[in-house]
């Protein structure tokens, strides 16, 4: 008698679905690590046998005593709701009786054009150029990370963003002030390219939808990453050894420290340079529409923010004392 094909186990269902989804890499790990603790916090319970309730449960737990943010419960919720509906196929109620967790109204962290002049000029060699066209661009990090050699418009001074926050692309302005930098830099990069090329390698990582279009598309030169990878490193999904982009993590660890040699007593990110570009446009007298356009922003009212950044010392208000002197 012939046996049965063993059913996969819950957590290989829930990433053959996520990249049947083509989603990152990033949310495949983030939404396999919430489905790992909501089991383990259930003792080992399938989710199968549980539901709303053991969800609102786990929910609360993270809100109440582990105080997450809550950033990080939303995106346990929607790692959860995605392992229900998509794997299970069971859709769950709307979770009214989770206990939500607060979230903080912090304004963002602004350097003056001084300060981020001061920072630049301590960011290494090899992160300069990038942390330059941040600034320039206003572009979250793992934007600027992923941009592709096509992406760059010198003609037009004009940069294409793929693919940011909400899956959107967006057009903003490359600094004049970088084409020629970023035209000899490329000229450095398609070298290293053509190395990988002679070695038979140099094909980069395509999305699944791009690489279905363009099946030859992954060693052509205008798909190269602007900011690859100085190392090679093999793709734990498909085991293909490629060149990627810039390690994240080394981008914020670089900005970091070049903060603290520039002497700056602000917490500063990668992101505070975006923060900074909205900012200066403001103060330059560009209105909030275009800013929002230039960001990304869906909402006018998360730009709003830095309008609030702009009012120094309270409002605007001149302090009392200030009148004495």
């Amino acid at each position: 008698m012939e046996s049965q094909p063993t059913k996969p186990k819950l957590l290989d269902q829930l990433r053959d679905r996520i990249r049947l989804k083509h989603y990152s890499r990033r949310t495949e790990d983030v939404y396999l690590d919430w489905a790992k603790r909501y089991i383990l916090y259930h003792k080992k319970r399938h989710p199968q046998e549980m539901g709303k309730k053991e969800v609102e449960e786990f929910l609360t737990y993270l809100a109440t005593e582990r105080n997450v943010a809550a950033s990080t419960q939303n995106q346990a919720k929607a790692a959860l709701q995605f392992l229900y509906k998509e794997v299970l196929n069971i859709r769950l109620p709307w979770l009214g009786e989770v206990q939500q967790a607060k979230k903080p109204k912090r304004l963002p962290v602004v350097l003056t054009e001084k300060e981020v002049q001061t920072l630049l000029a301590h960011v290494p060699l090899g992160y300069g150029l990038l942390s330059r066209l941040m600034y320039g661009t206003g572009m979250r990090l793992l934007e600027g990370l992923r941009l592709r050699v096509q992406d760059l418009d010198f003609g037009r001074a004009e940069l294409l963003i793929r693919e940011g926050k909400g899956a959107k692309d967006r057009v903003t302005m490359l600094p004049k002030s970088l084409i020629e930098p970023l035209q000899e830099h490329l000229k450095q990069v398609k070298q290293l390219h053509e190395q990988d090329l002679l070695k038979g390698l140099g094909e980069v990582w395509m999305s699944e939808s791009v690489a279905r279009k363009y099946p030859n598309a992954g060693r052509d030169w205008i798909w190269q990453y602007v900011f690859p990878s100085g190392r090679l490193s093999v793709d734990p999904r498909s085991g293909v050894t490629r060149r990627h982009h810039l390690d994240e993590k080394a981008l914020q660890r670089t900005i970091k420290q070049a903060a603290i040699d520039a002497g700056l007593t602000k917490n500063v990110t990668p992101h505070t340079l975006r923060h900074s570009f909205a900012t200066h446009l403001l103060q330059a007298g560009y209105d909030i529409r275009t800013v929002q356009e230039l960001l990304g922003h869906k909402d006018v009212q998360t730009t709003m923010i830095y309008t609030h950044v702009l009012n120094k010392g309270g409002l605007g208000v001149t302090s009392p004392l200030d009148r004495l002197v």
